[in-house]
């Protein structure tokens, strides 16, 4: 079996270096190790440069940043198997691969605590100015006393109660917040939070933290007429995904005050990274998509890959796969 693993040097450090040696361990039923090639630039590679790349391996390990295109499985006669290195597959052509007879699957949801721990400490720096009292030390100058904020009986608001909401929602509990959650797809959140109407939700929450899945319903979900019903003065925190958030809008409601802080993990820019429109503001604190950039959901999401393409040598159809009814050509693999 060959493996080609897409990270460019960077990702591959970050999130799969440690998953290397134990993929390199696997070994086929007789023995044989399984050959493991690596992407051969200093960059993502563009589609045209992953077929040329990968024209003979069996099994593509795709980092987020690695779109799934129809001409990627048109063109990969010997491609048993796409595996996302991450729980979002929205750039996938699943349709297409399935078409194709390719199966498609994807990592654990291991990014849980790593992503809300992000997001609670990105409303910490926007309350309290952390990173600009750093910036102005090691620049050299005496920082001005910024007041800040107590989040401690403030309201925060949470716009779809997934995985990172309902951990989201403890979290900021913790801490003394009331917390108000808008999901039309739940009933029944305990006691940690009040659920409620969106109108509700952003007349009375100081921080909200829109967390709605990336669809064409949602797209664009922060725009201006979303920002004019937040509380003047409220805090947007953004961990989920670019597409939620109307970039212009937001820097409008930013300019006007309307928006007090915002704090960014995500954006339109490369790899899901805040525009650089919104991550230069001075009242912007953004970090580059690191919300799942901790060894422990790195190594557990790399692993993911390494556990499924070991089902995979096993005859097994690997766990997450999204499309497994279609996937003939790993169907016709375990025959021979």
């Amino acid at each position: 079996m060959r493996v080609f693993v897409t990270h460019n040097p960077e990702d591959l450090a970050a999130y799969y270096g440690r998953a290397l040696p134990e993929l390199r361990l696997l070994t086929e039923p007789d023995g044989a190790p399984i050959n493991v090639v690596l992407n051969p630039l200093d960059r993502d590679l563009t589609t045209p440069e992953l077929i040329e790349a990968a024209s003979d391996c069996d099994v593509i390990v795709a980092h987020r940043s690695t779109p799934g295109e129809p001409e990627l499985f048109a063109a990969l006669p010997c491609l048993l198997a796409f595996l996302r290195c991450a729980v979002d597959i929205s750039t996938v052509d699943v349709d297409t691969a399935s078409a194709a007879g390719v199966l498609v699957a994807r990592a654990d949801k291991s990014f849980v605590p790593s992503t809300a721990e992000l997001a609670l400490g990105l409303l910490l720096d926007c309350a309290r100015t952390i990173s600009a009292s750093t910036i102005d030390y090691r620049d050299g100058r005496q920082p001005p006393q910024r007041p800040g904020w107590q989040l401690a009986g403030q309201t925060a608001g949470i716009l779809g109660y997934g995985a990172i909401g309902s951990y989201l929602a403890g979290l900021l509990a913790g801490i003394g917040m009331r917390v108000l959650v808008h999901d039309p797809f739940v009933t029944d959140i305990g006691d940690t939070a009040e659920l409620v109407e969106r109108d509700q939700l952003l007349a009375e929450a100081d921080v909200v933290f829109p967390l709605a899945q990336a669809t064409p319903e949602t797209e664009n979900l922060v725009d201006a007429a979303f920002l004019a019903q937040m509380k003047h003065g409220a805090t947007l925190i953004n961990v989920s995904r670019g597409e939620l958030l109307d970039d212009d809008a937001v820097f409008a409601a930013l300019e006007s005050g309307q928006l007090r802080a915002l704090g960014l993990d995500v954006g339109r820019a490369a790899d899901q990274r805040p525009a650089p429109l919104l991550a230069a503001h001075q009242r912007c604190v953004a970090t580059p998509h690191l919300g799942g950039l901790t060894p422990q959901n790195a190594d557990a999401q790399a692993m993911s890959s390494v556990e499924q393409i070991s089902s995979m040598i096993a005859r097994e159809v690997p766990a997450r796969s999204v499309n497994a009814d279609t996937a003939v050509r790993l169907h016709g693999h375990f025959k021979k």
